[in-house]
């Protein structure tokens, strides 16, 4: 195909999980694929696509649990471009986002092997989309801000809490259930309301996704208690009220919409 040659990396976005939200072409490049290279999120349906006569090798992270360093992986995508393959680095969600997409952009380009990225649905699209919520609303929550709760080994979570205590945001925090009463603290600490609405997502997009609503001083608990092992996303911010709607447009504003 021309836009995957031989000796070709394409970085592709799987999603959430849910394989009827891979885009069209994330679905193309991967039956195109020899090799392909995937997360510890990416589950069996979305590899299926791949052709039965293409290599499939786990080279998943997850907290505590690296199978693979991240050099490793820049290595062996490399390799397998430099002897002829057409190549899929599988991400879960979106590789742009948290994906460490940049290292492996930078290994190819170092090499001079052509790479490009298949963008892909993020999980704070997919979770917003399970509650049947917006992460924006006007008048509550104009600003969007994602940030992940994954530290190394041993360092404290260091964000800057300050602008993070936003009232007029929601802030989307990724592999945020280990680190959930730091953040609770931090942002408390930095000004934010204690019962500001959060809302935590496990495994979103898939059959088995569960979710708890709660308030950031409960946060801690509600993180230990009311989930499964999952993977969980933290939606913290006043358009996760659950009322947030009617808030923001009173019913006299919502007449028009009567049948």
């Amino acid at each position: 195909m021309t836009d995957f040659p031989d000796g070709m990396v394409w970085l592709v976005g799987a999603g959430p999980g849910d394989p009827e939200l891979l885009t069209r072409k994330a679905e193309r490049l991967i039956r195109t694929a020899t090799v392909v290279f995937y997360d510890a999120l990416v589950g069996p349906e979305v590899l299926s696509c791949a052709t039965p006569t293409a290599r499939l090798v786990h080279v998943g992270k997850r907290s505590g649990r690296h199978s693979k360093d991240q050099k490793t992986i820049d290595r062996l995508i490399v390799e397998a471009a430099l002897a002829g393959e057409r190549v899929v680095r599988l991400k879960g969600g979106d590789p742009s986002i948290f994906g460490r997409a940049t290292e492996e952009l930078a290994a190819c380009r170092a090499l001079g092997v052509a790479v490009a990225v298949c963008p892909g649905v993020t999980a704070a699209s997919a979770a917003a989309a399970g509650l049947g919520r917006s992460l924006t609303l006007r008048g509550l929550a104009r600003k969007l801000v994602f940030v992940t709760a994954h530290a190394r080994a041993g360092e404290a979570l260091d964000l800057d809490w300050k602008s993070l205590a936003d009232p007029e945001a929601t802030l989307a925090v990724y592999m945020g259930k280990a680190a959930a009463t730091d953040v609770s603290r931090n942002l408390i600490a930095a000004g934010l309301a204690a019962d500001t609405p959060v809302v935590l997502v496990e495994n979103a997009s898939l059959p088995t996704e569960q979710h708890f609503q709660t308030r950031l001083d409960l946060l801690p608990l509600a993180a230990r208690t009311a989930l499964g092992d999952g993977p969980a996303l933290l939606l913290i911010g006043q358009a996760m009220r659950e009322t947030a709607v009617l808030e923001c447009f009173p019913g006299e504003t919502l007449q028009h919409l009567a049948i």
